[in-house]
């Protein structure tokens, strides 16, 4: 096996998964699930029929990833956040023809305890607050936090705030990479 599994883990048949992932206590791979490699799925985590997950994808304990999302490359789901996949769920009502996708692009962190509605899209390197509670899509590099969650900024490839200078441009402080902000979308210069 190119991949850890804790015992008490359960992976269903159908799903692949990528070299040197680690899968922790009471975790459940559903169906026909794809991981990526280097992943790290924490502990109580329910990985839902059809998901695909990119590589080096961290999602920590107490997170459930239901059909519909996509998390692409370097994705961080931090501690009991919360995706949805119906918009009007009924416990009498079967909607499993109405799940709504949800695309988590390259580098974006979502925080603890947060939520996102289903329909809407994580820009690249975006951050989302810890409690946040996320109902329309976010542009790359953006930094949301509240309930509803609103943009109070932007933010690097390393999560850091990124301070414009009158002339559009930011550096990171750790990285040194520089960005352009141009008709309110953050560009990466190279």
């Amino acid at each position: 096996m190119s991949y850890f599994a804790h015992e008490t883990a359960v992976i269903d048949q159908g799903c692949k998964i990528g070299l040197d992932t680690k899968i922790w206590h009471f975790s459940h791979i559903m169906s026909n699930c794809t991981i990526g490699k280097n992943c790290n799925i924490g502990q109580n985590v329910v990985v839902s029929p059809k998901v695909t997950v990119g590589n080096n994808v961290k999602i920590q304990n107490n997170v459930s990833v239901y059909t519909g999302v996509i998390c692409e490359d370097d994705v961080f789901l931090g501690p009991s956040m919360v995706f949805t996949n119906v918009i009007n769920p009924r416990s009498a009502v079967e909607r499993k023809e109405e799940y709504k996708p949800t695309l988590i692009k390259k580098g974006a962190s979502i925080g603890a305890n947060s939520t996102i509605i289903c329909g809407n899209e994580i820009g690249r390197y975006a951050l989302i607050g810890a409690g946040a509670v996320v109902t329309k899509s976010v542009d790359d590099y953006a930094l949301i936090v509240g309930n509803p969650g609103k943009q109070i900024g932007w933010v690097s490839e390393y999560g850091h705030r990124l301070k414009f200078n009158t002339e559009g441009i930011a550096t990171c402080p750790e990285s040194k990479q520089m960005y352009r902000l141009n008709e309110n979308q953050v560009f990466e210069l190279h």
